[in-house]
């Protein structure tokens, strides 16, 4: 398959990553998954039921993910699916809650929701206990989050549907910010991206993740956590909104990401601009890192 890569992407991204090895990995089919829901059943009970049909390899850095080969591409019509036995999620895509790590008793907050992979994931890890609230911003995005949490048998959980600038006054224990991006990691699944690039959009998508990741902050109760992730590439999206943060707040600090899983050096210095030293503690995932999708993870705490 022949993919066109506009002459500006390419200039770019050669500077960031080896180009050829992106190239590469873009045109290779993206590797099914799927994650557990251990609210409705047990990893060695889904398994057991799948493993006849299926092959399941384990994804190092989820205990509950699994890529999943068999002669059947629509894993999504499998009675277990229906069930809400399991959620087909792309492996990169289940960090972001691993990283964030709730606690049983935690008040949550997941600012960007739907569909509902990450909310629904971080219920399991929650055990169906404590209180998230799922807000997104945009009716029709609202209704497939809905019918994802029912699906999953998730009760600990309030939708809201609101702008994430409209969130006040709160003092949440630990809040997800998946932001809305570029989908630059994406390509893989979604050639589209490719052909809507442009570098205005990120500029204009990097402003708004600052407002987006500031108001998280001021909603986060001191010792609370904030995990800010994409699954954009661009160091502007990324490294660029994290610097914003901690250059604005003292209070704002990184903790590094320890997990079973092949990286890539943050990005340090962009467009004449050098960030902050302790954005080398974020996780940044290129596709050809671990056959996945492109994805960025930081941990910030708030002292």
């Amino acid at each position: 398959m022949e993919i066109k890569f506009k002459e500006n992407f390419i200039e770019r991204y050669k500077e960031l990553t080896d180009i050829e090895k992106f190239k590469e990995i873009t045109v290779k089919e993206l590797r099914r998954s799927i994650r557990v829901n251990t609210i409705k059943i047990s990893v060695n009970e889904l398994t057991r039921r799948l493993e006849q049909r299926w092959q399941l390899e384990q994804i190092p850095w989820c205990n509950e993910g699994f890529f999943i080969k068999g002669e059947r591409k629509d894993i999504g019509n499998l009675i277990e699916h229906s069930l809400g036995y399991f959620y087909v999620q792309e492996a990169a895509s289940m960090i972001p809650p691993i990283v964030l790590n709730p606690e049983e008793d935690d008040f949550v907050l997941d600012m960007a929701a739907s569909p509902g992979s990450k909310t629904t994931q971080i219920a399991a890890l929650m055990n169906n206990k404590g209180l998230i609230i799922a807000n997104d911003f945009k009716y029709e995005r609202i209704k497939s989050l809905g019918i994802n949490l029912q699906r999953c048998g998730v009760e600990n959980c309030v939708i809201t549907l609101m702008n994430g600038l409209a969130i006040r006054g709160f003092e949440f224990d630990r809040i997800l910010l998946d932001a809305p991006c570029s989908g630059t990691g994406t390509i893989r699944k979604s050639l589209k991206t490719l052909k809507i690039y442009n570098t205005k959009m990120i500029t204009k998508l990097a402003g708004m993740q600052k407002k987006l990741i500031e108001n998280a902050f001021l909603n986060l109760k001191k010792g609370g956590i904030l995990v800010y992730s994409t699954c954009s590439l661009e160091p502007e999206e990324n490294e660029g909104v994290i610097n914003f943060l901690l250059k604005k707040y003292d209070n704002a600090k990184l903790e590094k990401i320890d997990l079973k899983i092949n990286r890539s050096p943050p990005i340090l210095e962009f467009d004449d601009e050098t960030y902050e030293p302790e954005i080398k503690k974020c996780l940044r995932i290129w596709p050809q890192d671990n056959d996945t999708e492109g994805f960025f993870i930081s941990k910030v705490v708030k002292c």
